[in-house]
């Protein structure tokens, strides 16, 4: 049995971790490196960093950041926020990354998705896609949250399936920060339709929070906050879902 991911997310900001609701009203959560090390220490299966100011400000990914986190990881590290070429793709993998995270830039050009993928394989190529509910469908927003774009975001998962993407990072807009849960909808319809690997990101608060993002097709789920304030470890998050019946690695 494949076992489940959990994986701490860190938004960045100016080299710090924020964290906010919705996209919004971010607040200063500690240095990157210093947590992801942390996490990982703790039995963490992967890091995402997303630079949340980059695509917002037109301006590339802090490289200094990633490198730094490297230096003392050895798991996994999927990196995003600021790609725009297939250089800026290239340039996160050579700072030590293991896959790129495209959001915003793969909406206006979706051909770049399929040029990281057969570049660098689909296993490099993660499609971040933000959703929220809106006239009964979930859109696709784009620009941190900040822009709607009229794109279905189901059908969304299955273009960038068919482009040779080979994950898709889900976050529920709706979710974000309210520690109100995953939006169970949202990744069970993405999974279903994409058949791609998801991982599910946008309102844990607790082990069964994930435990439900798992029954509802997550390959992987994402958590920030519950980590960033010292709520608890990711090692107690996995005992919980071990006695949950979820599969993870201990």
């Amino acid at each position: 049995m494949l076992t489940k991911r959990v994986i701490p997310c860190l938004d960045v900001a100016d080299g710090r971790i924020v964290k906010g609701v919705k996209f919004q009203g971010l607040r200063d959560a500690g240095d990157p490196a210093e947590r992801a090390w942390l996490y990982e220490a703790q039995g963490a299966d992967e890091i995402v960093i997303l630079d949340v100011s980059a695509t917002p400000e037109a301006r590339a990914h802090g490289l200094d950041v990633v490198d730094r986190v490297r230096q003392g990881l050895s798991i996994p590290l999927t990196v995003g926020g600021g790609v725009r070429r297939i250089e800026d793709a290239a340039a996160f993998l050579d700072a030590g990354a293991d896959k790129v995270s495209m959001n915003t830039a793969a909406v206006a050009d979706p051909a770049l998705v399929e040029a990281v993928a057969t570049r660098f394989g689909s296993q490099c190529a993660v499609v971040a896609i933000d959703a929220a509910w809106r006239e009964g469908r979930f859109e696709v927003l784009i620009k941190g949250g900040r822009e709607g774009t009229g794109r279905d975001a189901v059908a969304w998962a299955q273009d960038v399936a068919a482009l040779g993407c080979g994950e898709v990072l889900l976050t529920s807009w709706d979710r974000d920060g309210t520690r109100e849960g995953y939006d169970l909808e949202l990744t069970r319809a993405v999974a279903r339709a994409s058949q791609l690997p998801v991982i599910a990101s946008g309102g844990a608060a607790n082990a069964r929070h994930l435990a439900e993002a798992f029954a509802a097709g997550a390959d992987a789920v994402l958590a920030a906050s519950i980590f960033h304030d010292d709520e608890t470890t990711v090692g107690a998050i996995k005992d919980e879902l071990a006695d949950l019946g979820v599969a993870v690695r201990r």
